[in-house]
């Protein structure tokens, strides 16, 4: 096998990391919460947390995620009360999942930096239609994918909870320790973030995958190669 049709493949597999990536940052933006708090259809907190109470707690937990702050950042914070906002279960929580984000970015950014370089390479030796064609087979493998994470989220809210939430626990035995990311109901975690929060997540992740991904296979066409003109 030439190295173009390995380099290909390898541009293919990156481009739904990229995608998914590329979700991730989005929905980490202020953008998501504020739009979902929002939404007419999201579960009030049986402990009294306001709307605007959510407002104005959540975006610390989510510049954590993404600034270089320690874990006092959330430590620190009360409510009016003086009680703080989130227990020690909590906080190393946060902890974990921070460092699930930073390398899950870290992966992003490597991902478009390679696909970068690799199409600087496809251009240099004459090998840009085969790169051309592996973005959009990367674009149908991340349709395909979207598609079935989609379909999860959907059917999770409409007809199966429990198939939703057995995915959820599959997504964190991933990346957490045992019951670690488990917490009561009335912990802070849960009240800002309910499980209807984290199926919206995951379909608008979905979507703004699939959205990408369908601007590959369909927005760039099909390219044709000369095999001699091919130099790798």
């Amino acid at each position: 096998m030439k190295t173009s049709s390995i380099l290909s493949y390898l541009v293919s597999l990156l481009v739904p990391l990229a995608l998914i990536g590329t979700a991730l940052r989005i929905l980490l933006s202020p953008i998501f919460f504020n739009v979902e708090y929002r939404m007419p259809y999201f579960p009030a907190d049986e402990y009294g947390m306001t709307q605007q109470e959510r407002l104005q707690w959540a975006p610390y937990a989510v510049k954590y995620l993404v600034n270089r702050s320690d874990i006092s950042y959330l430590g620190d914070l009360k409510f009016e009360d003086r009680t703080p906002l989130y227990n020690e279960r909590e906080l190393s929580h946060m902890e974990d999942v921070k460092n699930v984000v930073i390398g899950a970015l870290r992966v992003w950014y490597i991902s478009l930096a390679i696909l970068l370089l690799l199409g600087v390479l496809a251009y240099n030796k004459k090998w840009m239609p085969e790169y051309i064609n592996s973005l959009r087979r990367g674009g149908w493998w991340m349709i395909t994918l979207a598609i079935g994470i989609g379909l999860i989220v959907v059917l999770g809210i409409t007809a199966n909870p429990n198939l939703f939430w057995e995915f959820f626990t599959f997504f964190h035995s991933l990346f957490f320790e045992g019951d670690s990311w488990l917490f009561y109901y009335s912990d802070t975690l849960i009240r800002l973030f309910p499980i209807r929060f984290w199926q919206d997540a995951f379909l608008w992740a979905a979507v703004l995958a699939l959205g990408g991904g369908a601007a590959l296979a369909f927005g760039l066409k099909p390219a044709s190669s000369n095999s001699k003109e091919q130099s790798v």
